[in-house]
């Protein structure tokens, strides 16, 4: 599974995975910060790429119409400031359940058109 983490993670998260042998990147590493939601999903899927994101709000409204429309993605993983906030201190929590994620779902599009929030 590879993975793309969206613009408000921290490049840390992407940087810890790499050297522990996963494939992620950040939008920020990419240097497309601000691009369309829509964009960024299909730029993930292009790539076989699961997108982690905190915009539930955005995202759910497009993965409902891509479904409608038949067109996939590879997966969706929402995390919530409630239950995984966002700061230098979680940085490491992320880092262990986005292993344990990748772990159990090696094949690139292992989550494909699936949508999962993060405990």
């Amino acid at each position: 599974m590879k993975l793309l983490l969206d613009e408000h993670y921290a490049n840390e998260i992407a940087t810890e995975l790499r050297m522990a042998g996963y494939d992620a990147v950040t939008v920020s590493e990419l240097r497309i910060r601000g691009i369309d939601d829509e964009t960024l999903l299909e730029l993930a899927s292009s790539d076989d790429r699961t997108l982690l994101t905190n915009n539930a709000r955005d995202y759910m409204p497009i993965v409902g119409r891509w479904a409608t429309s038949g067109r996939d993605h590879c997966g969706l993983l929402l995390t919530s400031d409630a239950s995984m906030p966002r700061h230098k201190g979680t940085i490491g929590l992320y880092v262990r359940i986005l292993r344990a994620i990748m772990d159990a779902n090696v094949d690139p599009r292992a989550l494909a058109n699936q949508v999962r929030w993060l405990p």
